[in-house]
C-alpha cells in the first residue's frame, strides 16, 4: 500500500536585489523563491517549486494560501497518486471560483506535482528524467534574463560558463530598448545566437513595426511580443508577416495550450511547471508541441528547483528545445538546482541521483529565509 503523505514545509526566501532589475511590468526589486518539501509516512521526501514572482510581493501571498490549502489539497495523497496537478484542482474548485484565485492556486499545485514526482523516482531510486523516459546525460541551454543596460556584461559572464545563445529583454525604455538588442547583436561572437523578449508590451502594429526593424538580427525567436490573450487574429496576422519564429506559453494555462498549438502562430511552445501544470500537464503540453512540429522550450525564471526539474523534463520529451537558464542577479539558482550553471561541453549536465539528484541546500541562504512553515497533513 502506497505510504501517504504526512508533512509539508514552505521554505520562504526573499533576496533583495541591490540594483533592481528593470521588466515591462515596473522594476522588480527583490528575488522571491518558495520551495515545498513533501515527506510520506516512511521518511521519503520530494521537493518542489510553486512561481512567485509577480505581483511584487506576491510570494508573501502564495506562501500564506498554502499553508491554508495544503491539508485539503493533499489528504490521503502518496507518492503514487496519478495527475496530482489535476486532482488538486478539482478539490479545489469552489475555493478557486469563489476567491478568483486560480494562478496561486494552480502554482501550488504545480509545485506540489513536481515535489511528488521528484519523491516518486527517489523511491524507485532512479533519475526524474529517467522515471519520465529519458536517456540523454544533458541538455541545451541558453542564457535569458539579459538586461538592456547590463547586457555586455551578463552576455560575457555568461559566455564565459559556455553559453552561446542568449535572449534579451526589450519593450521599455527609450525606442522599446530595440537599439540595443542591435547593438547586442552586432556584437555577438561567432557560433552565437540571440532571442529577444518582449514580456508582452506591444500591440499589433508596435508589433509589425518592431519586428520588421528586428528582421536584420536573424533571431531564434521573438519572445511574448503581443499579449497571451490577445486575438488569434492579432497572433496569426504578426505570425504571417514577421521572418523570425514566435515564442510564448509562460502565461498559458489549460486548453489555451492546445488553442495555441493548433492554431499555429507560435513555433515556440513555453511553459513553466512552477507556474501551471507541475510535471504532470506540462509533460502532455510538451508531448503535443512536438508532435506538431514545434518546439518545446521550457520558460523558468524563478529558484533553482523548477530550474532542475524543468531540464529533466526536457531530456525525457526530446526534440529540439533548449533549457532557459537565467543570467540576472538570483543567488537561489546556483544553490538551490544542484549544482553551479557552467555548461559541459555546450550542454546543461542532467543529475543522474535519485529524483532531481540533490536537495536544495536550504541553509546556505539562511539570510534569505523569510519564513519556515511546517506542516502535518
Amino acid at each position: 500500500m502506497p505510504s501517504p503523505l504526512c508533512r509539508a514545509t514552505i521554505h520562504h526566501f526573499r533576496h533583495a536585489l541591490p540594483n533592481p532589475i528593470a521588466t515591462t511590468m515596473g522594476p522588480m526589486t527583490h528575488r522571491p523563491a518558495l520551495l515545498l518539501r513533501l515527506e510520506d509516512a516512511e521518511g521519503a521526501h520530494g521537493w518542489g517549486e510553486i512561481w512567485c514572482n509577480f505581483p511584487p510581493d506576491g510570494d508573501y501571498h502564495r506562501a500564506r494560501l498554502a499553508n491554508r490549502i495544503l491539508p485539503a489539497a493533499l489528504a490521503g495523497m502518496s507518492a503514487e497518486t496519478p495527475d496530482v496537478f489535476a486532482q488538486i484542482l478539482l478539490r479545489l474548485h469552489r475555493l478557486i471560483i469563489q476567491s478568483g484565485e486560480p494562478g496561486p492556486v494552480a502554482q501550488i499545485a504545480s509545485g506540489v506535482d513536481i515535489a511528488l514526482h521528484d519523491l516518486r523516482a527517489r523511491r524507485a531510486g532512479i533519475s526524474l528524467s529517467e522515471m519520465l523516459g529519458g536517456t540523454v546525460p544533458a541538455v541545451p541551454a541558453y542564457a535569458s534574463g539579459i538586461s538592456p543596460d547590463k547586457a555586455p556584461e551578463q552576455i560575457e559572464r555568461m559566455r564565459t560558463m559556455g553559453y552561446r545563445q542568449f535572449k534579451q529583454r526589450i519593450g521599455f525604455g527609450p525606442d522599446d530598448g530595440i537599439g540595443v538588442a542591435e547593438e547586442t547583436g552586432q556584437s555577438l561572437q561567432d557560433g552565437e545566437t540571440l532571442m529577444l523578449d518582449a514580456n508582452q508590451a506591444w500591440d499589433l502594429d508596435t508589433a509589425l513595426r518592431q519586428s520588421k526593424r528586428l528582421a536584420n538580427l536573424d533571431l531564434i525567436w521573438l519572445e511574448e511580443p503581443l499579449p497571451a490573450d490577445a486575438p488569434d487574429a492579432d497572433w496569426q496576422t504578426l505570425a504571417r508577416a514577421a521572418s523570425m519564429p514566435l515564442a510564448g506559453g509562460e502565461n498559458l494555462t489549460g486548453n489555451a495550450f492546445e488553442r495555441a498549438i493548433t492554431l499555429g502562430a507560435l513555433q515556440v511552445i513555453q511553459p513553466d511547471i512552477c507556474k501551471w501544470g507541475g510535471l504532470s500537464q506540462t509533460m502532455k503540453v510538451a508531448r503535443a508541441a512536438i508532435a506538431s512540429g514545434r518546439r518545446y522550450c521550457p520558460h523558468f525564471l524563478g529558484g533553482g528547483v523548477g530550474l532542475a526539474a524543468s531540464a529533466h523534463l526536457l531530456a525525457a520529451v526530446g526534440g529540439d528545445g533548449t533549457l532557459e537558464v537565467d543570467s540576472s542577479e538570483n543567488p537561489f539558482i546556483p544553490v538551490f538546482s544542484g549544482g553551479g550553471l557552467a555548461l559541459e561541453h555546450g550542454m546543461f549536465p542532467i543529475s543522474t541521483g535519485p529524483g532531481l539528484g540533490f536537495d536544495p541546500c536550504v541553509e546556505a541562504l539562511k539570510e534569505s529565509l523569510t519564513a519556515r512553515v511546517e506542516i502535518t497533513l
